[in-house]
């Protein structure tokens, strides 16, 4: 046997088994939710194999027949969830930004150990986590018990069930998303380069413009896709701190294939935001490809 196909048969070995993997549980269940995406609803619930495209039309707007009616509140759920996912990135971003600076110039032991305080919200519950700021948020809460115990206030505020709770809670639960990324990019940081532009005459904000800001590039744009797409469909942090003020794409999914049992329709949400995020993903690589150039 050659030595090349023996090395092509053992990058098969070891190849073949997540390739498979993938192919049955991702690729799968995603063609799946295709097909289903362009049939009719069955009368009680699952799907009649008829072919229809009228899930999309109810969507973007050519859907007006008998059962299945365009309604501009869905394009309204999906402005809002694209709104209260870019927000999501953006305060993660302010937040993660100076933290990573801060951390990457600590002693190694201290360093290590701010890390671990950023990812030791992974060791927890999610649901727990948001139910501990329901306590935190809800007119009884300890932040409106504190507001009027200063008296910054006179009755309760009501921060839980608003777009503001929402934006709160998925920022806490995905700040160690744009956090990583960004660190990785902040520590590779050349010293030498900052020094030597601020010898040249360089203001702070021109250093940071110039030096930093291309150099972690990189960092913000993977931070910010991989926080943007979790939080564009997440169901469970508006569910628990929107309730049913703030409905998100994600709740409006969960609601088709649980409630409503329209799975096709359920289905053509799931596809849309499915394209969102292709679209987002390419929009990433030609901005990584323009970065190397």
């Amino acid at each position: 046997m050659s030595l090349a196909r023996r090395k092509f048969l053992q990058l098969l070995g070891l190849l073949g088994g997540p390739t498979l993997f993938l192919l049955v549980f991702f690729f799968g269940p995603l063609l799946i939710m295709v097909v289903y995406s362009f049939l009719t609803p069955g009368l009680y619930g699952g799907v009649d194999w008829i072919f229809s495209h009228l899930n999309y039309g109810r969507i973007l707007g050519w859907a007006d027949t008998r059962y299945e009616k365009f309604d501009p509140v869905f394009l309204s759920i999906f402005g809002r969830s694209l709104r209260l996912a870019a927000l999501t990135v953006i305060t993660s971003l302010l937040i993660s930004y100076p933290a990573a600076f801060w951390i990457s110039r600590m002693t190694p032991g201290r360093r290590d150990f701010a890390i671990f305080l950023v990812t030791l919200p992974f060791f927890v519950s999610l649901i727990v986590r948001l139910f501990a700021w329901v306590l935190i948020l809800r007119p009884t809460g300890f932040l409106n018990q504190g507001l009027m115990g200063v008296g910054l206030t006179a009755q309760p505020i009501e921060f839980l069930y608003t777009d503001f709770a929402v934006i709160l809670g998925m920022t806490y639960v995905f700040i160690p998303f744009m956090f990583l990324p960004l660190y990785g990019s902040i520590e590779k940081l050349d010293i030498a380069q900052i020094e030597a532009s601020a010898d040249l005459g360089a203001t702070r904000f021109q250093t940071f413009r110039k030096v930093v800001l291309p150099a972690t590039m990189p960092g913000i744009i993977g931070g910010a896709i991989i926080t943007f797409i979790p939080a564009l469909g997440n169901f469970i942090v508006p569910s628990v701190l929107g309730g049913a003020k703030v409905l998100m794409i994600g709740n409006l999914i969960e609601q088709q294939f649980l409630s409503a049992r329209n799975w096709p329709f359920g289905s053509a949400l799931a596809m849309l935001v499915m394209t969102a995020v292709l679209v987002l993903l390419v929009v990433q690589l030609r901005l990584a490809r323009h970065g190397e150039h």
